[in-house]
């Protein structure tokens, strides 16, 4: 944590002279402890959340790794600035601004104040042929998605999740995945969108492939990135990197979220400090992937939609822990008698 020693024991105490038994309110008291310690208080508020949906598009959608065509990446960014998906749906609920953001979409969107026009270039190239972005591409990726958490962070928002549509973009996180903790790849792949099993088998047929392709590729994370990540996933990943140097509390939603979350904190350590795992979603790979984070995810609601819905859902329950760290009574001030001794 950043905190120093003093204020760590401080936030320790507030919590475990609340009244109740030690321990007795489970993940809410660890959530309280991190987001004190992240804002350095004992005062700790949660701040204007926002959560910022990226969408790009990816040329290895063209091989048949999704039970979707790629064509539904931009017909579901029409259906967010329209307001009828389910991440609309929840951030409504529960009082989330929705930032929406046209990263890499093969697709020319009218004009609108409810998207973001960042596009990086229209959807990323097929990982089967060459690497899916230049270098050049996965540097503005990084850049903007830090750009846009400043512009968030300057409206006063200090929590802040991350969202993700993108036809394929399962398959870019099992490589991302694969790659940077060197576990085969078969234990990093899902069914995504609902593949049957024919479908995963070749699924996981074209990702060994792409593998053996970029083979002398490495693993750094930035060269790993650009080999197989997306749009949405790179400028998340920025993003993410941002929200940390921005002393922001990070909300990580599903598998996606998670491998770009992977790739920023290889870049940047202290990422870890801030960040909170919604949900641990159906996708097969994320389970592996949260216990190699030794992350332990708020939720576990089987869901695998992405769009930030675990973000949205899971804030709620962190409303809960900065409540009843700035509002339950200690046993003192209730006039409580404290376990004895």
């Amino acid at each position: 944590m950043k905190t120093d020693t003093l204020i760590a024991t401080e936030i320790s105490e507030k919590i475990n002279n609340k009244t109740k038994p030690l321990g007795a309110l489970g993940m809410l008291e660890k959530l309280a402890f991190q987001i004190a310690s992240v804002q350095n208080t004992l005062f700790p508020k949660l701040e204007n959340p926002h959560i910022i949906v990226f969408a790009g598009s990816h040329g290895i959608a063209a091989k048949g790794v999704s039970a979707y065509p790629s064509e539904v990446t931009p017909q579901m960014v029409l259906n967010f600035i329209s307001g009828g998906a389910a991440i609309n749906v929840f951030t409504r609920q529960h009082d989330i601004q929705l930032l929406l953001v046209d990263a890499g979409v093969d697709y020319d969107f009218e004009k609108s104040e409810k998207l973001i026009d960042a596009k990086i270039n229209y959807g990323t190239r097929n990982f089967l042929e060459q690497p899916a972005m230049t270098a050049e591409e996965c540097s503005r990726c990084f850049e903007k998605g830090a750009e846009l958490v400043q512009q968030v962070k300057a409206t006063g928002c200090n929590v802040i999740g991350f969202g993700e549509m993108g036809i394929g973009n399962t398959s870019s996180a099992a490589l991302i995945m694969s790659k940077l903790l060197t576990i085969p790849i078969e234990d990093c792949v899902g069914r995504g969108t609902g593949l049957d099993d024919q479908q995963l088998a070749q699924k996981i047929s074209i990702l060994s492939e792409a593998l053996k392709v970029h083979q002398h590729a490495g693993n750094e994370p930035v060269t790993v990135m650009q080999t197989f990540g997306g749009f949405e996933i790179a400028m998340m990943c920025g993003a993410m990197m941002e929200a940390a140097r921005q002393d922001m509390i990070i909300l990580v939603d599903g598998f996606i979220a998670s491998a770009s979350y992977l790739c920023a904190l290889q870049l940047f350590p202290s990422v870890k400090t801030n960040a909170v795992f919604c949900h641990q979603s159906d996708e097969k790979g994320h389970r592996l992937l949260l216990q190699a984070l030794e992350a332990e995810p708020i939720l576990k609601l089987g869901l695998r939609l992405g769009e930030g819905t675990g973000c949205a859902l899971a804030y709620p329950i962190l409303a809960s822990a900065v409540a009843f760290f700035d509002e339950m009574a200690s046993f003192e001030s209730a006039g409580v008698s404290n376990k004895s001794s």
